[in-house]
């Protein structure tokens, strides 16, 4: 990834925040841009990053998200509204917007970070779900488009992850009986996805395109 100008959001922490420090190692130079320079609840936020940007974008990862629990009779308009835009809305207008540089110098890589929950589900993730499956679909689409300009799109879909989200919606008595529920026994950590990520951002791929990479330790095979 030398020479390679990476961006990457939702870098602050959990997975994002492992990719950044990984796609650097690897020689790319990466931008992680806080929420006052990209407000991804705005698509003004969005156009006005993108006009900024000062020299070009070859690797996209799309990693910021927001999970908020609730059914479909709990689920607010905002939540929904909110979660759309930040999971699918927001990866759209960046890819749309950094897309047609690729095109111009032949060479992107494109990773969204998607959700076992795209795969299945549970109750009260009806808004996460629904953004993520959109997300998996956008990832088919762009790679079909894409592919022809040697530009490789990918969706890596985590299972459950020792991140501060998860932490946030689960107790400990929740995590450890998350943890027997999958048959690796474990959760991941980020630095695990980070590097299948870093893989798909990489020349050495050269041709996986359009999949959605589950890595959840076994939990969607039973």
């Amino acid at each position: 990834m030398k020479e390679r100008t990476a961006l990457v959001t939702g870098a602050s922490r959990g997975i994002g925040k492992a990719i950044a420090a990984r796609l650097e190692r690897g020689g790319a130079k990466v931008l992680t841009p806080c929420r006052q320079e990209l407000d991804l609840l705005s698509n003004v936020s969005i156009d006005a990053y993108l006009s900024g940007l000062p020299e070009s974008v070859d690797i996209l990862v799309n990693d910021a998200g927001i999970n908020r629990l609730g059914s479909i009779t709990e689920a607010s308009d905002r939540d929904v509204e909110e979660t759309l835009q930040i999971n699918l809305v927001a990866p759209l207008r960046l890819v749309r917007g950094l897309a047609p540089g690729m095109m111009e110098r032949r060479y992107g890589r494109i990773v969204n970070i998607s959700s076992i929950w795209s795969m299945v589900s549970k109750p009260r993730r009806i808004t996460y779900a629904a953004s993520k499956s959109g997300l998996n679909g956008l990832t088919r689409t762009i790679a079909v488009e894409l592919a022809p300009y040697n530009i490789l799109a990918n969706a890596v879909a985590p299972g459950y992850v020792l991140t501060e989200m998860t932490r946030q919606n689960n107790t400990e008595a929740d995590l450890e009986a998350i943890r027997r529920t999958i048959p690796a026994q474990r959760l991941a950590h980020p630095e695990e996805i980070a590097e299948v990520v870093a893989f798909l951002c990489s020349k050495a791929n050269s041709y996986l395109t359009g999949q959605t990479l589950l890595i959840d330790g076994g939990f969607t095979c039973q």
